[in-house]
């Protein structure tokens, strides 16, 4: 794990740090699901880059209508942990200037980590709340327990924060957590049974 990231840099300046690395086994096979049930369902499947979600994306941007289904960002977690780990946040000409590496990035963790890795990485990494950095931190700050034991319900709330954990606070627990993570329940159950899914979430 990386000693400290530029976006942890950054919001460390405003709201503090809070953070925990933790290994994998520490983990909670919930807050694994969870991500994969919110964040990128082809995560097992796909080389780093999932060009269904991204030509959707395009074209709903033309349309500038609806929003992506569930788990289908055209983000994948492997792009948001090349971002987190090597790269920087924010939008505007910022965004563009970072796509080559994020790409870059993106491929060289895909063939040298593995899954289970990145899995592990992003889940250490990934802002959960205000100054509140990985899944361990955020275990801590919103339930009192620790990573390993988070329940179903308890990780699905916290990954219903992302994409914007600022503003959608698991506690108090915004609007936007409290309709987002049943929608996260009902796609865990469909996803779980999926072996190269399994493979990713056992302990």
């Amino acid at each position: 794990m990386p000693p400290i990231t530029l976006t942890q840099i950054s919001n460390s300046i405003t709201y503090g740090l809070k953070r925990d690395y933790v290994s994998k086994e520490n983990i909670s096979p919930n807050a694994r699901l969870a991500a994969i049930a919110s964040e990128d369902q082809l995560f097992p499947d796909h080389y780093g880059f999932d060009l269904r979600a991204i030509e959707k994306s395009l074209t709903q941007k033309k349309k500038k209508k609806k929003k992506l289904p569930l788990g289908a960002a055209a983000s994948t977690i492997t792009q948001q942990t090349a971002k987190n780990i090597f790269l920087w946040q924010g939008g505007g000409i910022w965004k563009y200037i970072r796509k080559i590496p994020e790409a870059y990035f993106t491929i060289l963790i895909e063939m040298i980590w593995g899954k289970q890795r990145i899995m592990e990485v992003y889940l250490n990494t990934i802002e959960m709340g205000p100054g509140i950095f990985g899944i361990e931190a955020a275990s801590q700050a919103y339930f009192n327990v620790p990573a390993k034991d988070l329940s179903r319900q308890q990780a699905t709330m916290i990954i219903a924060c992302l994409p914007n954990p600022k503003k959608f606070t698991v506690v108090p627990q915004s609007s936007r957590v409290a309709w987002r993570f049943p929608q996260i329940l009902r796609e865990m159950h469909n996803i779980e049974e999926d072996e190269d899914v399994h493979a990713i979430v056992a302990p």
